[in-house]
């Protein structure tokens, strides 16, 4: 079904109508220009009766309710009642204060509108200011993309493709928890299934992936011919399975299986996987790639997936690197996407390349903390223009504040290695999907 929102201005007939009709007629316009999912009434609702006629039936994926002029705590109680559905709470600013008439009140209205939502148990977000202000046209940006992140998460199928290395336990994922929390299914399949399925095919069933990932990948004929071979092999069949099932995120195991039970490693496939749009992860850490898919979901480009592994004090840089899968799309341009072999196994194809720069990054990632509990972990940055740092796939952050804090903090906080970086600055429309979730976030 479509994503769809409702705007619900509130209030009572006895304030300034003139006034609040300008508002009106501002907000609709607004918030038309923002997304044309939104449902607007044809008047302000400026009594009960009128507020449950509008509301009556409906199921919206996100409310907006704005108190039009003043109005008690019995509105929203009636909203809350009837939608199940992420609130924003909207107070116009006093269009005129001149010591004469209170024209809105929208303000004292707003706090009635929060302390019911309080009393309901109900997270919501909230923004003050007049429709023509810039921070409010962002932050009702970000809350409509949030809701909308929360929607796609309920139809979102992920796979996990084998089982976490030993000591990796933290990417692991039960499929109750991550529906009960996210909403999405978790199905899960076995790596030697993918593998044996690899097995089958032919070098002639395999013509068409070979002769793509030679489009995406620089110097495959600089790898023994046997590990290309296999490696569409492994392309093939995670395509098929990905396709057959619906899948939109994707954990795999890769060492020790790929390379002691097959011969030729996973990870050039799952960066190819990310390029086309399937959220991809290695070492079968399932909460790395829901972090990538919400990342890319906010940003429609592929994420980058790795381990902080350095640190620059004087350039205040962090730099994250994995053993060679990330998005075909990162590379530099100077160098493209590169075929080499693994910094520890020496069998390719891995990919190898420096990221290209990006003026606003996320680092971003779902976590638990020891009581079984989620939370996000969100800094913004600059990806700045380096060559490859190390074997493998790299890209280095400057971050937005002291990346000496962003790793000090981070590791007593206990976090999990493996980290998302979006391309893009998305830490508003995380931390309104995180209070839409019940999610704690820590930002740093």
């Amino acid at each position: 079904m479509a994503f769809t929102y409702l705007y619900i201005p509130i209030g009572v007939p006895t304030f300034h109508l003139e006034s609040a009709q300008k508002e009106f007629d501002k907000s609709v316009e607004l918030l038309k220009s923002i997304d044309k999912g939104v449902v607007v009434p044809s008047e302000m609702l400026l009594s009960i009766d009128k507020l449950n006629a509008f509301i009556k039936g409906r199921k919206p994926d996100l409310v907006i309710v704005q108190n039009i002029t003043f109005a008690n705590g019995a509105y929203i109680a009636e909203v809350l009642r009837r939608i199940d559905s992420p609130v924003l709470l909207w107070t116009l600013r006093e269009p005129v204060i001149d010591g004469t008439r209170l024209r809105l009140n929208s303000l004292t209205g707003a706090y009635s509108a929060a302390n019911v939502l309080h009393e309901f148990g109900r997270p919501f977000e909230y923004i003050f200011g007049s429709p023509e202000e810039e921070n409010v046209k962002k932050k009702i940006a970000s809350t409509v993309v949030a809701a909308k992140v929360k929607k796609a998460l309920k139809s979102l199928t992920i796979a996990q493709v084998g089982h976490t290395p030993q000591g990796f336990g933290f990417g692991r994922a039960l499929d109750m928890e991550v529906m009960t929390t996210f909403g999405s299914t978790l199905t899960s399949i076995e790596a030697r299934e993918l593998i044996n399925k690899a097995k089958l095919y032919s070098d002639d069933d395999i013509k068409e992936y070979l002769e793509d990932a030679k489009k995406r990948i620089n110097g495959l004929d600089e790898i023994k011919e046997k590990n290309v071979l296999d490696f569409a092999r492994l392309y093939r069949a995670y395509d098929e399975f990905v396709k057959d099932n619906n899948i939109g995120a994707l954990s795999s195991r890769c060492w020790p299986d790929f390379f002691t039970a097959f011969g030729t490693p996973v990870c050039s496939v799952l960066g190819i996987l990310n390029d086309l749009g399937v959220a991809s992860a290695c070492e079968a850490d399932t909460y790395g790639a829901l972090s990538m898919y919400i990342s890319r979901f906010l940003t429609d480009k592929s994420a980058f997936f790795g381990d902080p592994v350095s640190m620059n004090e004087k350039e205040n840089t962090v730099t994250f690197w994995h053993c060679g899968m990330a998005a075909c799309s990162l590379a530099r341009t100077d160098t493209g996407a590169c075929a080499g072999l693994h910094c520890n196994r020496k069998i390719g194809p891995t990919l190898e390349f420096g990221c290209k720069a990006e003026p606003e990054v996320t680092i971003f990632r779902i976590g638990k903390k020891p009581d079984g509990t989620f939370r996000f972990i969100i800094a913004g940055g600059e990806a700045l223009n380096k060559p490859q740092q190390f074997y493998g796939t790299s890209i280095v952050i400057k971050t937005e504040n002291s990346a000496s804090d962003f790793v000090n903090k981070s590791v007593k906080a206990g976090w999990e290695p493996h980290f998302a970086v979006a391309m893009g600055d998305i830490k508003e429309e995380l931390e309104a999907l995180a209070n839409m979730l019940g999610i704690e976030v820590e930002k740093y």
